[in-house]
């Protein structure tokens, strides 16, 4: 009987990828694989890609290499967003001896398995180079119609579920559906049990993600609506939180009832991308600034504690310099909390790509620097309105030179000395003052919830 395949994975990219990961991984492990660091000098090196990145080809180069250096003879296969976009690329690349689709990608197991078992019936010791490319195993985009539902099981405090994938909107900028196909989901009921399954492994936290989360399910005749209505009632998870969602499917319903609710947390985080109706016209985005104003204000109407995450991509071509000025103006105006800025880079296949109008990379670099210098004040008022606050915390386990983490309800990073006792605990928190990494420090008054978080940890043992 032969050892255990030794496999490790590596992840680029959004909570999607890291989510879709540690389901790759549990189908390898069920397979009979030991998972491993990469640094480990594991038997495969399993690369998931992400194609948002301006320098997506040179990541995945950089990572085979590192690959090959830990081990020479490893198997690599690549995975992702970039794999479905560049698969004949990649499989070029020297060192990589698989590259899957996106509908391909699922079938991991059974894919590393033929090639290892052919590389050895063949007398040769796995993942040694041959002169020959690598195999490249992908379909059309337009014949992915199945969703696999995916989460990561490898953190006891936060689970990311992804209840959604691909995009019909075919923005002038994104590639999204071109490498992850047409949306879907699974069922309301698939998902609650789910819920309720990861409910079992003691998470205290589920984030809700997709590539357009907000459409789930649309081809069963179900709504995002009814989905959080139904996991508001997923005993053992103390809160969830959306990952992201579309200002246009992001209804006064939704706002109305995370404002109710005792389990999703006040946080919103909705991509804006330009301040400019002009460029929002061009990118094909499917609101305005009125509309994105109107949601911003009903959420902090309601939920005046609510934390509100922006994503804005500049240097779009046509973006000139009245137009940023634009972008700039409207994100001082309304009353939002941090901004994840992002620089336009050319996307093949894109229908922005052929536009006129390019904007010149200093002049995008610049004014990322200028929104990021936007966002980093905008934080920290945030930060400095809840000072002298209560606010319930979940720490994570790990332990920083005797500090221990965690968020608030409302994305606030809370840092304490570290106590075992309030691991994984909801922890209502006296948020004190903002320390030199730009987190809040915080302190639990009394000895009533430390007390508590230690018999529930007693008990759980």
């Amino acid at each position: 009987m032969r050892l255990a395949r030794t496999v490790a994975f590596h992840t680029l990219g959004c909570k999607l990828n890291f989510s879709e990961t540690s389901t790759l991984a549990r189908s390898l492990e069920e397979g009979g694989y030991a998972r491993v660091k990469a640094e480990e000098r594991p038997d495969v090196f399993v690369l998931n890609t992400c194609s948002v990145t301006e320098n997506a080809d040179k990541e995945c180069r950089q990572w085979v290499r590192r690959f090959q250096r830990i081990n020479p003879e490893g198997f690599i296969a690549v995975v992702g967003c970039y794999a479905q976009l560049k698969p004949q690329e990649i499989a070029a690349i020297p060192g990589v001896n698989l590259v899957l689709g996106a509908n391909e990608k699922f079938d991991l197991a059974a894919h590393i398995d033929r090639r290892l078992s052919s590389d050895e019936a063949g007398h040769r010791a796995p993942g040694v180079p041959t002169g020959r490319q690598g195999e490249a195993i992908f379909s059309p985009i337009k014949d992915l119609k199945h969703f696999v539902p995916s989460y990561n099981s490898n953190d006891r405090t936060r689970t990311f579920l992804k209840v959604q994938d691909g995009c019909d909107y075919f923005c002038s900028f994104c590639t999204i559906p071109l490498a992850r196909g047409r949306s879907r989901s699974g069922t309301i009921a698939e998902t609650v049990a789910i819920a309720r399954g990861i409910a079992e492994s003691s998470v205290k936290e589920i984030v809700l993600t997709g590539v357009n989360t907000g459409d789930f399910g649309r081809e069963h005749g179900e709504d995002f609506l009814g989905l959080i209505q139904a996991l508001d009632h997923v005993e053992g998870i103390e809160r969830f939180r959306i990952s992201s969602i579309e200002p246009n499917l992001c209804s006064n319903e939704v706002i109305d009832f995370v404002a109710e609710s005792h389990r999703f947390a006040p946080h919103f985080h909705m991509p804006l991308q330009s301040g400019s109706d002009a460029i929002l016209q061009r990118m094909r985005r499917r609101y305005d600034t009125a509309l994105y104003a109107e949601r911003v204000q009903r959420i902090k109407h309601r939920m005046p504690h609510a934390c509100i995450g922006v994503d804005v991509i500049t240097g779009t071509p046509g973006e000139n310099d009245a137009e940023f000025l634009r972008t700039h103006e409207f994100l001082r105006s309304i009353p939002v909390d941090y901004l994840h800025v992002f620089t336009y880079s050319e996307r093949a296949n894109t229908t922005a790509v052929r536009m006129e109008d390019s904007v010149p990379m200093e002049a995008r670099r610049e004014r990322t620097k200028q929104l990021r210098i936007l966002s980093s004040k905008l934080q920290r008022a945030f930060h400095e309105r809840h000072l002298g606050s209560m606010r319930n915390v979940i720490f994570e386990s790990e332990d920083v030179e005797g500090r221990m983490c965690g968020y608030t309800d409302n994305y606030l990073r809370v840092t304490m000395a570290y106590d075992a006792a309030l691991v994984n605990r909801v922890v209502p928190v006296r948020l004190v003052r903002i320390n030199g990494d730009g987190h809040i420090a915080g302190a639990v008054e009394g000895t009533s919830a430390r007390t508590t978080a230690g018999r529930q940890l007693a008990s759980a043992n």
